[in-house]
């Protein structure tokens, strides 16, 4: 078993992939003429959002939506770069909101927390040992 797609479920699919775009530089795989769903290049793992219409209809009594949660949700993204620094206020300018600025941690990483227009926890993180 290997993890294949996040997927995270957003009021606007077409918002969200062009905030990815613009605020970290991932690059638009797909995004379904329905404008429903949509995928970013990421590697191999696939970075993918979804409307809520569709997490609803998945999911029997519905689902959170981070967007309209005051707080983030129980999970994040994290996106690996070797200036956090520099990714961090990138994404300050599209749009994002800083939750904490970046730090270096007691094992060597440097890190830093990011709320995406769409509620989307990111955390910007240099490579573990390096």
């Amino acid at each position: 078993m290997k993890l294949g797609y996040t997927i995270v479920y957003v009021p606007d699919v077409a918002a969200s992939l062009a905030f990815f775009e613009q605020a970290f530089g991932l690059t638009r795989r797909f995004l379904h003429d329905s404008g429903t769903y949509g995928e970013l290049a990421t590697g191999e793992t696939t970075l993918a959002f979804a409307d809520h219409a569709l997490g609803h209809a998945h999911f029997e009594g519905g689902h959170v939506a981070a967007s309209e949660s005051a707080q983030p949700l129980g999970m994040e993204l994290g996106l690996v770069t070797s200036d956090v620094a520099a990714a961090h206020a990138r994404a300050l300018q599209a749009g994002a909101r800083e939750l904490a600025a970046p730090s270096q941690k007691p094992w060597g990483q440097v890190v830093s927390y990011l709320r995406c227009p769409d509620g989307t926890l990111v955390e910007l993180c240099t490579p573990m040992g390096g």
